[in-house]
């Protein structure tokens, strides 16, 4: 699966580990050597038979066991498969700037090996160390301790996924920080949270992801998103003979990193869509606030951009933008690739290159302006009386919070006492932005849920809102949209008739001005 936003997306023993001999194609695009081969890694769970892992290295003209380099690691999103040529806009940059690069196919995609388990450290992770030790014994890479290459990384969706993991996995293992910076875009901190947050699955997704996978999931997990898709829930086993996909997913994501008290202590450079509506902004958002001790972050930079996994979307009515303002604000109207090699060369090849805006947001707004602050927490709360969903259908309901001028910008959410009266309870929220509630639209496009299986009245709930980045000019208002259906999770609203009202609502936003 494609984002909208174009990504381009130990010891000597383990020599024996190539699956076949590197065949060398020779010098290409200005003296960059590519090398194709395969390691072997762990067997899939369940079986006995090693499993390779294969890729591509490309070695910049410059390097040299006499003047040795940094290399960068990328991998491809869900469905992908790896580059293959030094001329792909995806490392070219980063082999122009004298970086060496090793692009691999993830287990179960393209000439690789096994099934995809979705980044689990107990799979997918001895992949990355297989790697790692290969690079390990480059005698034109810098080695900054044995078995300890200078290492980044790139990669979008889940090509962001395996950065996370590399990098935990050597913390676990090894017991430092292997990786030296990072720079993950559109990936997730916690999975289940992105597919099926407050349980209620986003069915289109899950049909997608279904789809661009089929070949590489494992068929109890083919199964648990099908009955997802199916039935709107995400599907933990708790009915007999149905999947357990809490039990698949459990480890795979930084959420369970950062349960097990690991953290990463370098540079991380975040790209994040702030219309994604796969992996939203929060999960970045969570990813720095959690992911990363207080150091790592005083040395990065997060940059959220409209773009990243992105549907039509055309109930509610809502804004889907594209653009990334705040990557050419920082780098004087460059590009969010532009400021990786700039980040890399402050960090990797350690050289004085002046980056602005470490330590803080730079979140693009739907009209194209970059808003930058340092905190993305709600500071400013809003009475807004009730909100109500239609009955079952119809067009949703906005409730005024605030006139403009207003700009804010983080992780806002919505608080109250719920009734709703029937069964298996939905509801869907958002910030808006119009004139009146009924031009009323989206910002930036997603929605997030609330539900209860069972009846509620006058419960204290609190459900978190899309994070956005929003100008409420002079002359429009700021509303809370409340609907009884979305079309990320189509065909499934509450299961029977009725509102879901909160009443004594309040807004919590994140307000820069």
């Amino acid at each position: 699966m494609r984002p909208r936003r174009s990504l381009g997306l130990l010891t000597a023993a383990l020599a024996a580990a190539a699956a076949l001999t590197p065949a060398v194609a020779g010098a290409a695009s200005k003296g960059v050597t590519t090398t194709n081969g395969c390691v072997v890694s762990v067997p899939d769970p369940g079986s006995t038979a090693a499993v390779k892992i294969c890729y591509s290295l490309f070695r910049p003209a410059i390097a040299s066991p006499a003047h040795r380099v940094p290399l960068i690691f990328h991998s491809h999103g869900w469905g992908g498969s790896r580059v293959t040529s030094p001329t792909d806009s995806q490392v070219k940059p980063f082999l122009d700037a004298g970086y060496g690069v090793l692009s691999y196919d993830q287990r179960g995609f393209g000439q690789s090996g096994g099934k995809a388990y979705v980044e689990n450290p107990d799979v997918e992770g001895h992949d990355i160390e297989k790697l790692v030790a290969l690079v390990s014994r480059l005698s034109w890479v810098v080695q900054d301790a044995p078995g300890d290459p200078r290492l980044g990384a790139i990669g979008g969706s889940y090509g962001g996924g395996y950065q996370f993991l590399g990098a935990f996995k050597e913390i676990a293992d090894q017991h430092k920080q292997v990786f030296d910076a990072l720079a993950p875009q559109i990936t997730w901190f916690d999975l289940k949270q992105s597919l099926a947050p407050s349980g209620v699955a986003k069915t289109e997704w899950s049909t997608l992801l279904t789809a661009a996978g089929a070949s590489s999931l494992p068929q109890p997990v083919l199964e648990g998103f099908a009955e997802s898709a199916a039935t709107g829930t995400w599907t933990d086993g708790s009915i007999p003979g149905t999947a357990n996909l809490d039990a698949f997913f459990a480890k795979n994501g930084p959420s369970w990193q950062v349960s097990q008290g690991r953290h990463i202590n370098v540079p991380v450079l975040f790209g994040q869509g702030i219309t994604d509506e796969l992996f939203p902004l929060d999960q970045g958002l969570k990813n720095w606030a959690n992911a990363l001790t207080p150091r790592a972050r005083r040395q990065s930079i997060f940059v959220g951009y409209n773009g990243g996994h992105v549907l039509p979307n055309a109930f509610p009515q809502t804004i889907q933008p594209s653009g990334d303002p705040c990557s050419a604000e920082l780098t004087h109207g460059k590009d969010f690739t532009a400021l990786t090699v700039a980040f890399f060369n402050r960090y990797l090849k350690h050289e004085r290159v002046h980056l602005p805006g470490l330590d803080e947001f730079h979140l693009a707004t739907a009209n194209g302006t970059c808003t930058t602050t340092r905190s993305v927490t709600p500071n400013r709360t809003f009475s807004v009386g009730t909100v109500a969903t239609p009955e079952l259908a119809g067009p949703p309901l906005a409730s005024k919070i605030a006139d403009g001028p207003l700009r804010i910008a983080g992780m806002p959410y919505l608080s109250g006492d719920v009734t709703a009266l029937g069964v298996n309870n939905r509801a869907f929220y958002a910030l808006a932005v119009g004139t009146n509630p009924i031009d009323a639209k989206l910002v930036q496009g997603d929605m997030y849920p609330w539900s209860s299986l069972t009846p509620v009245s006058s419960t204290a709930a609190r459900v978190e809102l899309p994070s956005v980045a929003v100008n409420v000019p002079q002359g429009q208002s700021l509303y809370i949209v409340a609907a009884a259906t979305n079309d990320m999770y189509a065909g499934f609203g509450s299961r029977t008739p009725g509102a879901v009202i909160f009443q004594n609502a309040k807004v919590s936003l994140p307000v820069i001005r």
